[in-house]
């Protein structure tokens, strides 16, 4: 199935992004892929480094006749995000990803296909490959662990790359240019709770929501899409106004940069209140479904019986957590003013669970403005401490800000009109490109961000257009043809 895409165009792109699905590289798991990709550029006799922590770069001598036009770095990340379906069988550490075509896309077999960057990075590589383009002095960056947490990009050296323009592969709207993305903060709460023996007379459910779209939790966050932990910690808010609760578990959410898609909690009630619990459930059921109904199409809310545990949280610790998680501020806080129909601002709380008498929380806050990310962190602040939490806060990465008068914009946009008819559009982008930080290491930079078009990335339902990888790697063909001197 996976050597469907072998038939696509260009053939040396979809070559190189079938030879990456079929090494397991999600973030923090690199080697596999960064030693595939090193000997890839050692193959070709092309000068390639790999830095202490991973990070490839690869050097390709201009053509003939290009010599003095800038040097453009092609920067991708190596890393995907892994995430499957509850119901699939796959491990990615050691499968392969079973890619297939399904008519006008790409996409995987119950898991994320890894088109985030995949198809980038497999285009770097092609034109490492490819002796009949013309070009300038090429370097390929590739870089490890984007997507959690962008630590290769944070620790490459200065003075390293030669080139004077950044071409980052890693935007998923074929037709745009992105010129800016937001800043992040993580911040990671902590609860501690007092383990207490199960009241006599208690019964226990399993109360799971799962079904849901999730997605990436910054270019999907103003989509609407629910959040499972958040409509779980409304069901047992309003839950617990009319029942006495006991909390023994929860879970929720897998990754920091995805909208959870599924939630989980094991809850008891006294035996006499276990209908009217049950019916609480399929009540708020109902109302997800009618609320979320033009964005969530399989909402799933289910109960099953468990075994009694031996242990439940301390009624004044599970009341805390349920009422902070209830309300944390979650999604879109501010729309860009600069940019018209662009976030500004957000946050997606997109972890929490139980573990040895502590529950953690974890949120992602996003910002193109620095003073207002500033703000959401000292609210989100607020919020855990009345709440008696602990918060920290780590792994800030900077924004990258727009140049509208950047060189290479200028000749993308003319390329694209002349080779396709119409003029790109010129955005921003709501998530943390790596253009951020490698702009901070390496500030004179010109840089820019494009890519074709995937959906719904960071989730088992990633694809990718076919049609527009094409159109994305002739795109980069005739920008490297047309680069400035």
């Amino acid at each position: 199935m996976s050597k469907d895409i072998l038939t696509l165009s260009p053939s040396l792109l979809w070559k190189h992004f079938h030879a990456l699905t079929q090494i397991p590289r999600p973030s923090k798991h690199e080697a596999a892929v960064v030693e595939h990709v090193a000997n890839f550029g050692r193959s070709l006799g092309l000068d390639t480094y790999v830095d202490k922590v991973g990070n490839i770069i690869i050097r390709k001598p201009a053509t003939k006749g290009m010599e003095s036009r800038k040097g453009i770095i092609l920067q991708g990340h190596l890393d995907m995000v892994p995430q499957k379906n509850s119901g699939t069988n796959h491990n990615f550490e050691s499968d392969p990803i079973q890619a297939y075509i399904d008519s006008d896309w790409a996409k995987a077999n119950g898991t994320t296909l890894g088109a985030d960057n995949g198809i980038g990075v497999a285009a770097a590589m092609a034109v490492l490959e490819d002796s009949s383009l013309k070009h300038g002095p090429i370097e390929a960056l590739f870089t490890i662990d984007e997507e959690t947490g962008m630590t290769g990009a944070f620790a490459l050296e200065p003075n390293k790359l030669n080139g004077d323009i950044l071409i980052n592969l890693d935007s998923e709207d074929e037709g745009e240019l992105y010129v800016g993305c937001a800043g992040g903060l993580d911040a990671n709460v902590s609860f501690q709770h007092i383990a207490q023996p199960t009241p006599n007379g208690f019964k226990f459910i399993r109360v799971s929501i799962t079904g849901l779209k999730g997605g990436h939790s910054g270019l999907d966050i103003n989509k609407g899409r629910a959040n499972a932990i958040k409509l779980l910690a409304r069901l047992i808010y309003v839950a617990g106004r009319e029942v006495e609760i006991r909390i023994s578990s929860l879970e929720g959410g897998s990754l920091r940069n995805a909208i959870p898609r599924e939630a989980y909690i094991d809850i008891g009630v006294q035996q006499d209140q276990m209908a009217r619990l049950k019916g609480i459930t399929e009540q708020q059921k109902e109302i997800f479904a009618e609320e979320f109904a033009a964005v969530e199409t399989n909402i799933k809310v289910q109960v099953e019986n468990i075994d009694t545990p031996e242990q439940v949280m301390d009624s004044t610790s599970q009341s805390n957590i349920i009422r902070a998680l209830f309300g944390c501020p979650n999604g879109v806080i501010r729309m860009s003013d600069a940019m018209p129909g662009l976030v500004e601002t957000s946050t997606n709380l997109a972890r929490a669970f139980t573990l040895n008498g502590e529950t953690n929380i974890q949120c992602l806050l996003r910002s193109s403005v620095d003073s207002a990310k500033e703000a959401l962190a000292n609210k989100m602040e607020a919020v855990f401490e009345l709440a008696g939490a602990n918060i920290a806060f780590g792994g800030a990465y900077p924004g990258w800000r727009p140049n509208m008068e950047s060189g290479i914009l200028k000749v993308m946009q003319a390329v694209y009109k002349e080779h396709f008819g119409i003029t790109p559009e010129v955005k921003g982008i709501h998530a943390g490109l790596e253009c951020g930080i490698l702009g901070g290491i390496y500030p004179k930079l010109d840089m820019i961000s494009f890519g074709p078009t995937i959906r719904n990335p960071h989730s088992p339902d990633e694809m990718v257009r076919i049609d527009t990888v094409e159109k994305f790697w002739r795109f980069l063909v005739l920008t490297l043809e047309n680069a400035p001197d």
